[in-house]
């Protein structure tokens, strides 16, 4: 490559790694042109800029590995409790959690999808992986993570990470049933209505919101049986109207609470009785913590 095309390929490169400082150069493969492009920014743009030897398929290999490895040598404890306990919360306020949904852009439950996308399976895993290796070079030897399914929405948890979790200890978290409506309410309507309304604008951020909150009912419709179904979504056709009307949310909490105690507490009451003998220690939000900083090496 020689000239204008050259001079111009090497500015908009310096361009860049000056926007990015902590970026780095890559091939897909091999790594013959990252190297080349380092030497053409070092020696006529002077800067020095990093590059990833082997290239992205290398640095995939290693992330990968790096799963496996902590699976391996680390140990795990699993947070489980209701849904709305706030076990994100939890994890939040630990220094050795495993945001598994944080990673995956989900809240984990048929609720769960945001008002953006969700990463593919190679970047949530990539970003899993920096995770656990910025911990595990700060010293974590053990990990928090939440309990959850093999699929997080369209991402899934890495196979030998979700067989190991299926034997690791358990913390149950607890809390009262109108906190955790609360919860839910912040979360599922006030959060992610504000959310449609900040990418798409008021009218229709409210409109995709609800046609959201909609169809994340119906994706459970066959599981709550049609009279169930039919009377939640009337309900919660009437809370998202007042909504639009008033900014009112205060009818969303009938088919929180419905939902909650018709739906998700029997299940994660099974669940929470086939973890009986694996559950380390149950408590409120103050008391897990206490216990898994404790415990944990939090």
């Amino acid at each position: 490559m020689r000239g204008p095309v050259k001079a111009e390929r090497i500015e908009a490169w310096a361009a860049f790694a000056r926007a990015h400082p902590d970026g780095c150069l890559y091939c897909f493969r091999g790594g013959l042109r990252s190297q080349i492009v380092q030497q053409w920014l070092r020696e006529e743009a002077g800067i020095a800029y990093p590059r990833v030897v082997g290239g992205y398929k290398a640095m995939r290999g290693f992330l990968l590995d790096t799963i496996e490895q902590a699976v391996a040598e680390c140990g795990f404890t699993v947070l489980g409790g209701m849904t709305g306990t706030g076990k994100t919360e939890v994890l939040r306020q630990l220094d050795n959690s495993l945001d598994l949904e944080g990673h995956a852009h989900h809240r984990g439950s048929s609720f769960g999808k945001r008002a953006t996308g969700q990463p593919p399976q190679i970047g949530f895993e990539n970003s899993l992986a920096i995770d656990i290796l910025k911990k595990r070079q700060a010293g974590r030897k053990r990990f928090v993570l939440e309990d959850e399914s093999h699929a997080i929405g369209s991402c899934s948890v890495p196979v030998d990470l979700y067989q190991g979790m299926q034997g690791y200890p358990v913390v149950w978290l607890e809390d009262s049933l109108e906190n955790r409506v609360e919860r839910i309410l912040r979360d599922y309507v006030i959060d992610l209505c504000a959310e449609f309304v900040a990418i798409h604008g008021e009218e229709r951020g409210r409109t995709l919101f609800g046609q959201r909150l909609r169809q994340s009912l119906d994706n459970i419709g066959r599981r709550l049986g049609g009279e169930r179904h039919r009377k939640l979504a009337a309900i919660m056709d009437q809370a998202l109207a007042e909504q639009a009307r008033s900014g009112s949310v205060e009818l969303h909490r009938a088919w929180i609470e419905a939902l909650l105690t018709g739906y998700y507490d029997p299940m994660y009451g099974y669940q929470r009785k086939l973890k009986a003998s694996r559950i380390a220690f149950a408590g409120d939000q103050r008391a897990v913590l206490d216990y898994l900083r404790a415990h944990s090496g939090a």
